[in-house]
């Protein structure tokens, strides 16, 4: 008999999209599967929309106060009934037989969660997702995997068993890292599933990218300042050492790069490697500089790079300051697409 799956689509005012995301959903061929829509207080027509489908059993579960996605959440999980629970965004489209692809990697039973692999969908209509830091991404996520299990799932599409969500659900934290540590806990590993895939458009507006990036990792921020106990070695082993360098020192890379630069300028006349150094570091910012000013240069691989590069260090250094000062992200508003 399969297991019994519940998905749970989290949306926040989505009356323009949120009957196309149902329909997409009642597409899929799993054969036991519950379909709740998590409203996260909607104001539009969104609920409204979701109960003209009750008759086809997909349910409502609304969270009446604005507490965030994760909030919402919770509030499906409790209206819920399957031994398995998969999370997905309205944005995500789910190909047909994903469930059952999903479902398959939890016949393992050292299994706690399973991430799907995220593709883009362009604006003319073609996926996206083979570049060089989405190989990489992908790549890590795999050797992850293979070891102490992910530290961060695909937030857009992910599962997890029924066990891992009932018990320490962090409204404050995001939801992919904390079902990845929430498996820790229990003895369990994430997973990456490469068979199984989520495509979702890239954001509308380009220029609204950088101000998701600093949500993101506030929101990353906040979760690893709210459970500092994933960075003890003694309690989560080669989980703690993952975390570390796939969050913390991802997180200052900025500083070393200014630390790089400074030191760089400070020894340049002391040295032909030091020379050298500023000198790689100086046509590396040029190159940035340059895609920044001729936006259309950035389709090209060397200023594409470089600039995707510095932007997200920017992001990180900019969303460090914010979350010293005390700035949080709890409440959430999905990016358009």
């Amino acid at each position: 008999m399969p297991l019994r799956v519940s998905l749970i689509v989290t949306a926040h005012n989505e009356e323009g999209r949120i009957r196309e995301k149902i329909e997409n959903c009642l597409q899929l061929t799993y054969p036991d599967l519950e379909l709740i829509i998590a409203s996260d207080a909607s104001g539009d027509g969104t609920d409204q929309i979701v109960r003209e489908y009750a008759d086809q059993g997909v349910r409502l579960a609304r969270a009446e106060e604005r507490k965030g996605k994760e909030h919402a959440q919770l509030q499906a999980i409790k209206a819920s009934t399957g031994e398995i629970l998969i999370f997905s965004d309205v944005a995500t489209s789910i190909p047909e037989d994903a469930i059952e692809r999903m479902a398959r990697y939890f016949d393992d039973p050292a299994v706690g969660a399973v991430s799907s692999e995220d593709r883009f969908v362009s604006r003319d209509g073609t996926v996206a997702g083979e570049g060089a830091y989405v190989r990489y991404e992908m790549w890590l996520r795999g050797v992850e995997s293979d070891r102490a299990g992910l530290v961060g799932l695909s937030g857009s599409f992910f599962a997890a068993r029924r066990e891992v969500c009932d018990e320490d659900w962090d409204i404050y934290s995001p939801s992919d890292f904390n079902t990845a540590l929430n498996s820790a806990r229990k003895g369990l590993v994430a997973v990456t599933a490469s068979d199984v895939l989520g495509y979702y458009h890239d954001v509308a507006d380009a220029s609204k990218e950088y101000q998701r990036k600093i949500r993101t990792i506030i929101r990353g921020l906040t979760a690893l300042s709210r459970h500092p106990e994933v960075l003890n070695p003694f309690r989560f082993g080669w989980f703690s050492f993952q975390v570390f360098g796939h969050k913390l020192m991802r997180w200052a890379v900025p500083w070393f790069q200014i630390l790089l630069f400074v030191t760089s300028v400070l020894l340049a006349g002391k040295g032909a490697i030091y020379s050298l150094a500023l000198l790689a570091q100086l046509l590396f910012y040029g190159v940035v500089i340059v895609g920044h000013v001729k936006p259309g240069l950035r389709e090209r691989t060397v200023f594409k790079i470089p600039y995707f590069f510095v932007q997200v260090n920017l992001a990180i250094a900019r969303a460090t300051i914010d979350f010293l000062k005390g700035r949080r992200m709890t409440v959430w508003t999905p990016s358009k697409r």
